[in-house]
């Protein structure tokens, strides 16, 4: 199992609603977490709101870095390293999403996408998890998503890079196990968090409703059941029940879930 009191813990993209309830929960079971996200007046805000309603554990740093280029990573990695605390768990949790057709969507719009939801959790595993590899001791977890199991209309690059951090998550567990690094990748559903407001190009920014915000999940259970996952050291997490449903429809009937999807989208566009 991986103890978390007292575990130094790193989460990126600590402001964002995912972010918050593991620092938040996190805290709550005697960690000492470093937080990083692109602003550090708004992290330094959300923070101290989350330590008037948590006593225990501690806030080691907050680090204000861009994680979409390569030199984010790097400058990252040194600030941590300066703090001269091993890094007991890595969350790579930062991540952005776009709605709209995939040749609507801007290309330097999609192409940070990719930066940030796919290549700097493999930077900062590889620059993070040599360190876990050389002290025999660590856990490293992903925050990919269900769009990493199956790919709704609107959100391609969005899917590509989940299905390509499900793939990286995999291969990471077999290459690091022996050395007693863990690897846990996280599958929630589309929670109640900013994410749901992401920006929307072309033609389906036009005929796409919102997705309805009661049929989101509340992101503190899910980081509940994701931290629970962690805890247990296991690979996939699937953290809400149409998660776990859905994994298991794409898995044995994918043309059932094919079905759910296309009525469900249609529904969208108010057809």
């Amino acid at each position: 199992m991986t103890q978390l009191d007292k575990a130094v813990v790193l989460i990126t993209g600590a402001s964002g609603g995912f972010g918050q309830e593991l620092t938040r929960q996190l805290l709550g079971a005697g960690s000492r977490v470093i937080l990083t996200d692109l602003d550090e007046v708004v992290l330094r805000e959300r923070v101290e709101v989350i330590q008037r309603e948590v006593s225990n554990g501690d806030v080691l740093a907050c680090l204000a870095v861009d994680l979409s280029t390569c030199e984010g990573c790097e400058t990252l990695y040194r600030q941590v390293k300066a703090l001269n605390i091993p890094i007991d768990i890595l969350i790579n949790n930062a991540g952005i999403a776009f709605i709209g057709r995939m040749d609507e969507i801007p290309s330097e719009k999609w192409e940070r996408l990719m930066q940030i939801n796919l290549l700097a959790p493999m930077r900062l595993s590889a620059l993070f998890g040599a360190d876990m590899i050389a002290r025999q001791k660590g856990h490293i977890v992903n925050i990919s998503s269900l769009a990493g199991w199956w790919a709704p209309m609107g959100l391609a690059h969005y899917a590509t890079s989940k299905f390509g951090l499900r793939g990286f998550s995999e291969a990471l567990f077999h290459e690091v196990k022996h050395y007693n690094v863990k690897v846990t990748a996280v599958y929630p559903f589309f929670s109640r968090t900013p994410i749901l407001q992401s920006e929307r190009f072309g033609t389906l920014a036009k005929n796409l409703h919102s997705f309805p915000e009661h049929l989101a999940t509340d992101p503190a259970q899910v980081m509940r059941a994701t931290i629970q996952g962690i805890i247990h050291n296991k690979l996939h997490v699937f953290p809400d029940a149409i998660a776990k449903s859905a994994h298991l429809l794409k898995r044995y009937s994918p043309e059932v879930l094919n079905w759910i999807v296309d009525a469900f989208t249609r529904r969208l566009k108010g057809g």
